[in-house]
């Protein structure tokens, strides 16, 4: 961390050194405070925040140790560390036993923190040249392994990963923000298209992108081929499209800190009607105002609500939330269009 520039390249760094930390770290007791599964599992963790705090589409790992070393009083167990690094589309995991009392508690530190360092290299593929300073009885039990495309959605559909991103677009913006436009997408139309366009200009400044949830609120979770098919859609008009396991805004919120959401009318009447928080009139301003802490805004559109035009202006947004809507004017944007149309009038 000494080296200027780090912070390009270094998200964060967490060191769950007591029991209790770790404890917070997992949400659990984890089985073993020392092993490769609990070094597996800090791993995924790591990669999954690693996500969050990238820019779309950046290549990110996420990086787990966890070892028990030479210490003031004997050791009944092994000194030993466990290792684990995570990418996209690889798992890497390693253990070393190391000979006890052959070092001091400083030498094993060292030993350690060099493996750290080449398991780090090798999962961005950076040459090294780390001398091991193992014995011959020293011995790394490695394992390794590869995700294809399909294997990766298993897993965000499982909810292992939190989302994948598909970087079609051009725009290398490393902006944090995202301007986000949620929906199905099926089909994806050119008002999608125009209306992510309209909302980023009005944002200014900020990262346009699609996202799909997986996973629905009322409807089974999206199979494979269904996902493939409609991210092929974004490939084919070159916009980057993320695949999320998140059907609701305050969850989408919690995972795009700082977004700005873009929304059609219909659905920010929805957003502020209590009959969609168990009938609560206080549970609704709970939830947006967890939104909005987050930093999330929503961009609205007009839309046709109940057969007539509705904008922003047409509805009662609870004044401690006005400042999270911003309205897009009718004359900006207004395309009485929707993939549900399109499929009936094409026959899907």
């Amino acid at each position: 961390m000494s080296v200027p520039g780090a912070s390009n390249t270094v998200l964060e760094v967490v060191v769950p050194y007591s029991r209790m930390s770790m404890i917070q770290l997992f949400a659990k007791i984890p089985a073993q405070y020392c092993s490769q599964q609990t070094a597996d599992e800090m791993a995924l963790l790591a990669y999954n925040r690693a996500l969050k705090l990238s820019s779309p589409g950046s290549p990110v790992l996420g990086v787990g140790f966890t070892g028990s070393l030479a210490t003031a009083r004997p050791k009944l167990g092994d000194h030993r560390f466990h290792l684990s690094t995570r990418t996209s589309d690889r798992h890497w995991a390693s253990t070393v036993t190391l000979s006890k009392g052959l070092r001091s508690r400083d030498q094993e530190d060292k030993v350690s923190s060099y493996f750290l360092l080449k398991a780090i290299a090798n999962a961005c593929k950076v040459s090294s040249t780390f001398d091991s300073e193992l014995t011959e009885s020293e011995v790394a039990d490695e394992c390794e392994r590869f995700f294809d495309e399909d294997q990766e959605l298993e897993q965000l559909i499982n909810g292992q990963i939190c989302f994948k991103v598909y970087p079609f677009s051009s725009d290398t913006s490393n902006d944090d923000r995202k301007i986000i436009l949620s929906g199905s997408f099926n089909p994806l139309h050119d008002g999608h298209l125009k209306l992510l366009e309209v909302a980023t200009s009005i944002c200014g400044i900020g990262y346009p992108c699609f996202e799909l949830s997986a996973i629905n609120a009322d409807k089974p979770p999206l199979s494979i081929s269904e996902i493939k098919d409609r991210v092929m859609q974004f490939e084919k008009v070159g916009k980057t499209v993320i695949i999320s396991n998140q059907p609701y805004f305050y969850k989408k919120a919690e995972l795009f800190p700082g977004s700005a959401f873009v929304i059609g009318a219909d659905t920010a009447v929805r957003l502020i009607n209590p009959k969609y928080y168990d009938g609560s009139y206080d549970m609704m301003l709970k939830t947006l105002t967890g939104c909005k802490r987050t930093g999330s805004t929503f961009i609205v559109a007009g839309r046709n609500v109940d057969g007539a035009f509705k904008v922003l202006e047409d509805f009662d947004i609870p004044e401690v939330l006005r400042d999270m809507f911003v309205s897009i004017p009718a004359e900006r944007f207004r395309m009485d269009l929707s993939s549900t149309q399109i499929r009936k009038s094409s026959g899907m």
